[in-house]
């Protein structure tokens, strides 16, 4: 086997840093930025921790493979160590993983097997049960397992809580941490259970997981929900999961994670991914809640690089319903880019088609308004430009007037919802315009994204 790389001695040791401008009221909020592990992530810890186990006990050979459930950051963190080791790694992720990480796992190459991400425990595309059964079926293959490894809580309770404890100077009062495979929490609550039992164990939730219920309860007490939020939050209680010293737990919903979380960009300069947004909030409320002073520690869990396209997105936020802005009562609540917010993505009469086709490549649109002045003169969607340039590629020289349709379906903002439905029929898009000017393109997407949404 080759070496092994450097970059694994580079796991850990990350900075502890205290919130300043978000209010914390009487307590003292700092966060563990394990964002700064090599591949941006907590779990880089539990990934080598895992593998380097199973080395020790002869669970794994050389070039063998790796088998694992993820929904994200663990995959991440044994696509690094596999690398470095030589060893295959077969993944199994559930399909609400962002692309970002996707696209990071495969350049790391990694194997990805995509699976749904709305079933539970014994469902047959349930992403554990999936996993499980592929390393029965591949010789050599090791099913990691995060959620019953005891490598992975060992991790943190060999390494993550001395860091902070040592970073506090031995001054700690409560630590806030969310559960995935419930490694962090229990490695960290039995770490200081022993060196300092007085610390506080509190549980950050998703709204949907069931795992603020069993805190509360002792038991799962409903069936569990679905959130956007990735990396936390369970269907069940993760054997790894020790929640015996937890006394307080936050459930917090999709639109208060995210916009947490863009908060503690805006005002604090730290890019934290989506379950930073859920520990952050929670951390604040448990802070605000205090009437003496804490010392408080929480973690950002991953970076926010591996949400650029989601939650740090206004218009998928928007297309979620996820992000106010105001309301008109009429279509324009249906248009997420907006043209007087300058979100619309518009050509002229007189750009290329190559422009056009760069255009929505780079935004990720199928059709483009052409617009003269305040006016939309015609539409430009990918059939349009394909028929044009087919025959003979240097016609994406020529410019947009020469394929844009020119009959466009126009719609008043006051026209009832049911009048998108013929414009659909005719396979058309439904251009918004008042009294002339352009407001905003509407299409099917646009319009399932709206009923959903009145599901609430």
């Amino acid at each position: 086997m080759p070496q092994e790389g450097a970059v694994l001695k580079t796991i850990g040791n990350t900075p502890l840093v205290e919130l300043t401008r978000l209010d914390t009221g009487l307590c003292r909020l700092f966060v563990k930025l394990e964002n700064q592990n090599p591949t941006g992530s907590i779990k880089d810890r539990i990934g080598l921790s895992m593998v380097e186990a199973a080395e020790r006990e002869g669970r794994i050979k050389p070039g063998g493979t790796l088998i694992e459930a993820t929904a994200g950051n663990t995959g991440l963190g044994l696509a690094l160590v596999a690398s470095q080791k030589g060893y295959r790694l077969i993944l199994v992720i559930p399909d609400k993983m962002s692309q970002e990480k996707v696209l990071h796992l495969r350049a790391l190459g990694a194997e990805i097997h995509l699976t749904r991400s709305d079933v539970g425990k014994g469902h047959p595309e349930y992403y554990q049960d999936i996993a499980e059964r592929l390393a029965r079926e591949i010789p050599g293959g090791f099913y990691v397992n995060q959620f019953a490894n005891p490598a992975n809580p060992l991790a943190h309770e060999a390494t993550t809580g001395p860091e902070i404890w040592a970073q506090c100077g031995h001054m700690l009062d409560a630590v806030v941490a969310g559960v995935g495979s419930g490694g962090t929490l229990s490695g960290l609550s039995r770490y200081f259970a022993r060196v300092a039992p007085h610390v506080e164990m509190v549980l950050a939730d998703p709204q949907g997981s069931v795992l603020a219920d069993v805190v509360r309860t002792g038991r799962i007490q409903k069936e569990a929900g679905s959130w956007l939020v990735e990396g936390i939050g369970e269907d069940f209680v993760p054997p790894n999961c020790d929640l015996s010293r937890v006394r307080r737990a936050y459930e917090v919903d999709d639109a208060e994670s995210f916009l947490t979380a863009r908060a503690l960009l805006r005002q604090e300069g730290i890019l934290g991914g989506s379950s930073t947004g859920t520990l952050v909030a929670a951390a604040l409320r448990y802070c605000r809640e205090q009437s003496a002073p804490k010392r408080v520690v929480t973690l950002v869990c991953d970076s926010g690089n591996k949400y650029l396209t989601k939650m740090y997105n206004d218009y998928w936020m928007f297309e979620q319903g996820l992000l106010d802005r105001p309301r008109q009562d009429n279509l324009v609540d249906l248009i997420v880019r907006r043209y007087r917010e300058g979100g619309a993505v518009t050509l002229s009469p007189d750009d290329s088609l190559l422009l056009a086709y760069r255009r929505m490549k780079l935004f990720d649109v199928s059709q483009i308004p052409v617009m003269e002045g305040e006016r939309v003169a015609g539409i430009l969607d990918e059939s349009d430009l394909l028929m044009h340039v087919h025959a003979d590629p240097a016609r994406f020289k020529e410019p947009v007037r020469t394929a844009m349709v020119t009959a466009v379906e126009t719609i008043a903002p006051d026209a009832p919802v049911a009048s998108l439905l013929p414009i659909f029929q005719r396979d058309h898009v439904a251009v918004v315009a008042d009294r002339g000017s352009f407001v905003g393109l509407i299409t099917r997407i646009d319009l399932l994204n709206y009923l959903r949404q009145q599901l609430g």
